[in-house]
């Protein structure tokens, strides 16, 4: 089963890959793919027992992914430090865009998922 689950996230991978080469250079192919899955995932309205396990088995190595970034951090401190006030900025901005979106997003899930009797 965990195969089955991998295989299918590989082959959105390729999906977005192959859309990035054809259509779209400006996103990279595996976000693409990873948005294919999400809107593949709410037609379906229920993720497979397969591709949930394989999510679950690669999100225990999640924290290695963090592992070069950390690495480059150190590496460029003072380049980081020359352009903190930049660098700031735009993590604030980008986070008060991400949590107005996620807000915006969440009151609509709620609004779809509410029970029948409560619906207007």
């Amino acid at each position: 089963m965990l195969l089955r689950g991998l295989t299918w996230l590989v082959l959105f991978q390729l999906l977005g890959t192959a859309l990035n080469h054809l259509f779209v250079p400006v996103l990279p192919g595996p976000i693409i793919g990873l948005l294919l899955l999400l809107g593949f995932l709410m037609v379906r309205g229920q993720v497979s027992e397969p591709l949930s396990q394989a999510a679950s088995g690669l999100l225990r190595y999640l924290p290695l992914l963090l592992v070069p970034p950390a690495v480059g951090v150190m590496v460029y401190a003072a380049d980081i430090a020359a352009d903190f006030w930049a660098i700031a900025g735009a993590l604030v901005l980008s986070l008060l865009i991400s949590m107005a979106f996620i807000g915006v997003l969440m009151q609509r899930l709620l609004k779809g998922h509410s029970h029948p009797e409560e619906r207007p």
